[in-house]
């Protein structure tokens, strides 16, 4: 879900070539549901192999993260570890979420209704954890390097871009502001294009957002824009409290007014103390490493071809535009970023 803070943050487009050569902490989760969700046939169903094994996330891995890495993006990829548990309310959330999803669904099939089959499959995206183990073992083939969260992936790669170990972090949503990451690339991992309903299409660029513009624009310190969160609503306090937008919700810690004072005279029906001191002192760690391998082509075969039947051509083709890349940058005297 994350922290509906969008309207009130200053967005920056950022050209592709600001990003050339940064080391950017991607969220895993975040953009693996991304791929599973939008990586699908035009009746809503998953892409998969001749198993019936889902293969949307790998497809999704190894497209947009070889536009990345071919346009001199060091990508680290974070994966969630064991999860707050506060964040079991908004786990069961989701859980409704997709049951009733899965009814709407069901009936859309019926009536041979393909636009809204594909609308609501979309929201039945799952990860096990056979799909876990299997994104991590590409991503590591690609050389890129796999960090494993102690708790929220958000979290931890908030923590590497304050400890200035990565540039940026790589997430839709803004949760990464509220851990304390210095800033936010948004769009890194859709697609260049967008279809519109008329056929039409829309360019996707990336975004930035970064976190001293936002405590400047908004006149307000850091522990202010957690409590602005945690007043809309996190995925730590769902709904926040009833009736408290962005706009009031900046309104009331500008106001001076201790944090305590604040949620007493909103009647809050949960512990704001608890919420953000996990904003606070949420488990991270140092015991991370990130150095970029060498891309393991014969293991990218192994897993995406002879395992999950994808198109050897198409599978040659993309691993061509890696080494072509490889290539390029040691004539260019980049060779250090393939190492």
């Amino acid at each position: 879900m994350g922290v509906n803070i969008t309207e009130l943050l200053p967005v920056n487009n950022l050209k592709w070539e600001a990003l050339t050569g940064k080391i950017v902490a991607v969220d895993a989760y975040n953009v693996l549901y991304q791929f599973l969700s939008s990586i699908r046939q035009r009746d809503g169903t998953s892409l998969m192999d001749s198993q019936g094994r889902v293969t949307s996330h790998l497809v999704g891995i190894f497209s947009r993260f070889t536009n990345l890495l071919n346009k001199g993006i060091k990508p680290c990829i974070v994966f969630d570890g064991k999860p707050p548990e506060l964040k079991l309310m908004e786990r069961e959330r989701r859980r409704k979420l997709k049951h009733e999803a899965k009814e709407k669904y069901e009936e859309a099939k019926q009536e041979e209704n393909l636009e809204g089959m594909y609308k609501y499959s979309k929201r039945l995206t799952f990860l096990n954890e056979e799909m876990i183990n299997e994104s991590k073992e590409l991503i590591k083939a690609m050389g890129m390097p796999v960090i494993q969260a102690p708790s929220e992936a958000e979290a931890q790669a908030a923590f590497m871009c304050k400890k200035n170990d990565v540039w940026a972090v790589a997430s839709q949503d803004a949760d990464t502001l509220l851990f304390g990451a210095q800033r936010l690339v948004r769009n890194l991992t859709l697609s260049e294009k967008r279809r519109l309903g008329s056929g039409s299409f829309v360019y996707i660029s990336p975004e930035i957002i970064e976190l001293k513009e936002v405590l400047g624009k908004l006149g307000i310190t850091h522990d202010q824009l957690i409590v602005l969160g945690i007043l809309i609503g996190t995925d730590f306090n769902i709904g926040g409290i009833k009736g408290i937008g962005p706009r009031k919700a900046l309104q009331l810690v500008q106001s001076g007014k201790k944090f305590e004072t604040i949620f007493k005279e909103l009647n809050a029906d949960f512990d704001w103390q608890e919420v953000f001191d996990l904003f606070k002192k949420i488990p991270t760690t140092e015991d991370y490493n990130l150095d970029f391998k060498k891309v393991d082509a014969q293991k990218i075969r192994e897993l995406l071809i002879e395992e999950h039947d994808f198109s050897e051509e198409r599978v040659e083709s993309t691993l061509k535009k890696i080494f072509d890349e490889k290539e390029k940058a040691k004539q260019a005297g980049l060779n250090e970023w393939f190492k």
